[in-house]
């Protein structure tokens, strides 16, 4: 009866914590399913716009710089509900709001929530899970992770077939105020599991190494008893006091606490865990989520193609984590890791391979894009097979080839010190919206926003500073059949990130730090990742709309390289340990035994 009561405790757990797992996926996803509707009945200007869905960002980093700390003053629990508790708050602020200041606040505790729950949930599981349970327990953050993801682009599909049905009665009316409802529902629709996860949090137990540091044994004992065999939570409490009191003892000779923080046992599983971090954005896993549309879209893929694929791509993601669960403490974080990095290198490098097959014809008309720009500093240009041919004529007779078919169009262009993108049109689209450039899509609407945008940039300037166009790169579109191959290849990089990267990445944040720095450490570490996030977020457009796909792909898959190496060599094998076991070993205690696990 016993253990069925513990059996029934730790899977309650699990579920609270998936939960975790399953906000910060609508964290991360309902925005783009929201952004069209929010885009055309808010009013807003681009500008506005980029800073509602950056808010997430800024908010994730403000709250991942302080979690580490909350997390130590206030404990695990209270943490957790904490940031549920933000989460819930968020969505009427948003769902109800009829202007920019609500919005920014609303997505701004968005981020705050998200940031938090990166680190908190993560460093309660493996802090509360026996050795045997960690990877699966962390595991299902990822997976319920995922399921947010998918639950998102679900949504957002739903709505945009409702859409496209009233848009076929021709009632402009009617159709303005269904997608001002749309965007208001995908709101409204993630709030009851941020409810479930506020009441959960208050219903398990506190971890029980944050009781221990805080001197409260007895209930750092009752807590471990709550999942744990009274042998094996003996065992755990015994282990926890040996750390401590091997700790007083290098203390007590006269080691300083900037000396102590410095021995290998702490610097070594913080950097690891650091490049770990920065090397899981380095993937392109953020930017090929957020851009998986258009990415197949410039593909060859139709526009519905491209987004069922991307509904598609999110369903892998989730069952591929299902398999990751299932084999991380059966194979090993090591063994994982190793196999995902290698997958994503090869599969990396044939997505750039495909594009590069078109990319290398494309061709620059920016002088004659140039000559198009108005009076006032703007441009309007409905790109089809006729423009295609007007840019190319007398460039080469390459150029005349490329126009015969169908092709794409980006025009980069800058005002000032600040550049922007256009995305691609294609010339067969016939149902396509004009490129519109106007100063409001490039220039920040104010200096906070252009610190960020280009922080040594020179805002009063670019106010009054004529359109230049850089670059009006034309591509010759690839076939279909291409579209789909591409799509394979992303498929096959989301099943390989899912099973090691996605599932192993949080066991890498939480299992290698030891005790006394666990949750600053992962408050750093997780920043790292981040601030890497940010910078290809901020590079990815330029760096597409300048060299191509190809040569940001094949980044990502270089990158990863460095990835694969640290898992394979430097990284130890964890699964099975204790927390204390594992310290020990960057210690230089117990080596062997851990390695050859």
């Amino acid at each position: 009866m016993a253990s069925d009561s513990k059996a029934r405790y730790n899977r309650f757990l699990l579920l609270v914590a998936g939960l975790g797992g399953l906000l910060y996926g609508v964290d991360v996803g309902i925005i783009a399913g929201a952004l069209p509707y929010l885009e055309a009945t808010s009013g807003l200007n681009a500008g506005q716009l980029s800073v509602v869905v950056a808010a997430v960002l800024l908010g994730s980093v403000i709250s991942t710089l302080f979690a580490g700390t909350l997390a130590d003053w206030m404990g695990r629990r209270l943490l957790m509900a904490l940031s549920g508790i933000l989460f819930v708050i968020s969505i009427p602020i948003i769902a109800l709001s009829h202007g920019y200041e609500p919005l920014i606040v609303g997505r701004l505790l968005q981020g705050i929530s998200a940031g938090l729950i990166g680190v908190v949930v993560p460093l309660y599981l493996a802090e509360c899970l026996a050795a045997s349970d960690r990877g699966k327990g962390t595991g299902i953050f990822q997976w319920l992770l995922t399921l947010g993801i998918v639950a998102a682009a679900l949504v957002g599909m739903f709505f945009s077939i409702r859409v496209n049905e009233v848009a076929k009665l021709g009632d402009a009316a009617r159709l303005f105020a269904f997608k001002d409802t749309a965007w208001r529902s995908i709101f409204w629709v993630s709030l009851p599991p941020g409810i479930l996860f506020v009441i959960g949090s208050f219903m398990v137990a506190e971890s029980p190494r944050w009781l221990f540091r805080r001197g409260r044994n007895d209930a750092a004992r009752a807590a471990l008893l709550r999942s744990r065999s009274t042998d094996q939570a003996d065992l755990e409490l015994h282990e926890m006091e040996q750390a401590a009191a091997s700790e007083r003892v290098q203390n007590s000779v006269g080691a300083k606490a900037r000396e102590s923080l410095l021995r290998r046992k702490y610097v070594i599983p913080f950097v690891l865990a650091c490049i770990i971090l920065a090397c899981n954005q380095a993937t392109g896993i953020n930017s090929i989520i957020g851009y998986n549309a258009n990415i197949l879209l410039q593909s060859g893929l139709s526009d519905v193609q491209a987004h069922w694929g991307y509904v598609v791509f999110t369903i892998i993601n989730f069952l591929a984590t299902i398999g990751g669960v299932a084999l991380v403490d059966r194979k090993g974080r090591k063994f994982l890791l190793t196999l995902g990095t290698a997958g994503i290198i090869g599969s990396l490098f044939c997505t750039g391979l495909l594009f590069r097959r078109t990319e290398r014809l494309r061709l620059d008309a920016r002088d004659s894009v140039q000559s198009m720009v108005s009076a006032d500093q703007t441009l309007t240009l409905t790109y089809n097979r006729q423009i295609a041919e007007t840019l190319l004529r007398g460039q080469s007779i390459d150029a005349r080839q490329i126009a015969s078919g169908p092709t794409s169009l980006v025009v980069i262009y800058s005002y000032g010190d600040f550049r922007a993108a256009t995305k691609a049109a294609h010339s067969d689209d016939t149902a396509a919206t004009p490129i519109e450039i106007k100063r409001e899509s490039c220039v920040p609407a104010n200096k906070v926003v252009a610190f960020f945008s280009h922080p040594f940039g020179d805002l009063d300037t670019a106010r009054h500073a004529p359109l230049k166009i850089d670059e009006a790169l034309i591509t010759p579109l690839p076939t279909q059949n291409n579209g789909w191959a591409v799509a394979l290849t992303l498929f096959v990089f989301m099943a390989f990130y899912a099973v090691g990267p996605g599932v192993c990445v949080w066991l890498a944040l939480s299992e290698l730090m030891p005790t006394r720095i666990r949750s600053n450490g992962m408050s750093i570490a997780l920043l790292l990742n981040q601030a890497v996030s940010t910078g290809i977020a901020a590079i990815f457009l330029p760096t597409v709309g300048k060299y191509g796909y190809s040569t940001m792909f094949w980044a990502f898959s270089a990158c990863t390289v460095i990835y694969f190496v640290t898992a394979a060599v430097f990284l130890p094998e964890t699964k099975g340990k204790t927390l204390e076991e594992i310290e020990a070993h960057f210690e230089g205690h117990q080596k062997r035994d851990l390695v050859n696990a």
